[in-house]
């Protein structure tokens, strides 16, 4: 695996396999009121049109090859505790705690309301917010994550997957246990995920570079989904915050992922008006199908003809 490599490196060989130039990209980074910062990749030059939003122990970089497909001015965010942004002292990545991070940056980096992409935690994150702040989101896409999933079927292989030590020897083993689980999609494209998701310490021990590794396995273990004043990610605020997005709101499940075919009825029920497209992917579909994930966005009628 390589051990010299920018985080853009990967890049031309990505945009050079799907037959698109390599756009414009750099690194965002806003100081928020409490002194955290938040980071992000600006994909493009002009004002961003999308944004993306990762799930839980990833970072921005899982959706290059999304980004380079959907080849519009958009914005992929690492959420707090990810990639390059804070982690939190209070550790709460609940949605709607990560949501008014979200919101800052878009006031930020944005001038118009945004196609809101996310996966997983992204998705409870991007209703939360489409709730809250209705002025910043145009069409929300969720992608692979009701709060209704169940516990012990998907989020499981997540337990698993951060279960044990948090840090080795080598990145190999990282990569190895991620596809063991079924997460990721070739070998080069999991070495390229851990590598930009990882840090090597002065020791020469490789350790996540987010801080919900130290807390997910606890975080997903429960099947009580918590209390309004102390909510888990799954609490049933986030059908609150679903009820109340009033922007198109599209559900894409993934037919090897974890949202299974009752979950998408229950989400239908939940919100009758809501669209439900299935994709064959696993639950990273950024990284497994980026192309039929990338075609859905495009397909807006806010991209249409841009």
């Amino acid at each position: 695996m390589a051990t010299d490599i920018t985080e853009f490196s990967y890049l031309p060989a990505q945009a050079e396999a799907l037959g698109v130039p390599v756009p414009d990209v750099e690194r965002l980074t806003l100081t928020l009121a409490d002194g955290r910062t938040i980071s992000a990749l600006k994909f493009g030059t002009e004002a961003p049109l999308v944004t993306l939003l990762h799930g839980a122990g990833l970072n921005a970089h899982t959706w290059d090859t999304t980004a380079l497909a959907i080849a519009r001015p958009l914005l992929a965010i690492d959420l707090a505790g990810h990639g390059d942004s804070s982690w939190r002292e209070d550790r709460d990545y609940t949605p709607r705690t990560l949501a008014a991070d979200v919101a800052a940056a878009l006031d930020a980096w944005t001038e118009d309301p945004q196609i809101v992409v996310g996966q997983s935690l992204g998705g409870l994150t991007g209703a939360a917010l489409a709730a809250s702040r209705p002025d910043l989101v145009a069409e929300l896409i969720v992608v692979d994550i009701t709060p209704g999933i169940d516990v012990s079927a998907g989020p499981a292989a997540l337990r698993e997957f951060y279960a044990g030590p948090t840090d080795f020897a080598t990145r190999d083993e990282l990569v190895d246990k991620a596809i063991s689980l079924g997460f990721g999609g070739t070998r080069p494209e999991t070495e390229r995920g851990v590598f930009l998701n990882t840090r090597v310490r002065p020791d020469g021990r490789v350790e996540w570079k987010h801080h919900f590794a130290h807390i997910a396995a606890e975080a997903l273990s429960a099947h009580d989904s918590g209390t309004e004043a102390s909510p888990s990610v799954l609490h049933q605020t986030g059908w609150d915050d679903l009820a109340g997005v009033t922007a198109p709101l599209t559900l894409v499940r993934a037919a090897r992922g974890f949202v299974s075919e009752d979950d998408a009825a229950e989400f239908q029920r939940h919100l009758p008006a809501a669209r439900i497209d299935v994709i064959d992917a696993t639950h990273n579909v950024q990284e497994t199908a980026p192309l039929l994930l990338a075609a859905l966005v495009t397909s807006s009628d806010r991209l249409a003809g841009l």
